[in-house]
């Protein structure tokens, strides 16, 4: 199954996201894939919003994984792999705690790891349309 979400202006983003999540319920691992530029991590930061994280929700750039708390104090992962030279990488900082529990992840730059990406994972394909952000999801 899947679905696409068009996003025109920023101000619709958290129309959108509701209804990302809404059609995407029953599940917790998430992969982006887009360039540089196209709003993964706005994305993200709405999303988790609108999951209930009180903490400022920013890029890992240089972290490569930031953990946020729900107000009902569930963990949220957000990874950006971006900077990462191989998966060994990925498991030297034990990526297996974190995809393997029951929190969300959100995984920007998942091309970076693509022998640790899972089956069950959603697939979310961004690209820019002109000024429009396209959001392709794959469940």
């Amino acid at each position: 199954m899947s679905f696409t979400l068009i996003v025109d202006d920023l101000e619709q983003l958290p129309k959108i996201v509701k209804e990302f999540l809404k059609r995407t319920s029953l599940h917790k691992k998430f992969v982006f894939y887009a360039e540089m530029g196209v709003g993964k991590t706005t994305l993200i930061k709405e999303l988790s919003l609108q999951l209930g994280v009180n903490d400022v929700v920013s890029s890992p750039t240089f972290s490569i994984v930031n953990e946020y708390l729900t107000k009902e104090n569930c963990k949220i992962y957000h990874f950006d792999f971006y900077r990462l030279e191989d998966e060994q990488e990925a498991f030297d900082m034990g990526y297996e705690e974190y995809f393997f529990s029951d929190s969300y992840c959100f995984i920007e730059w998942p091309e970076k790891i693509p022998n640790l990406i899972e089956d069950d994972m959603i697939v979310v394909k961004m690209h820019l349309d002109g000024n429009k952000r396209v959001i392709n999801v794959l469940i």
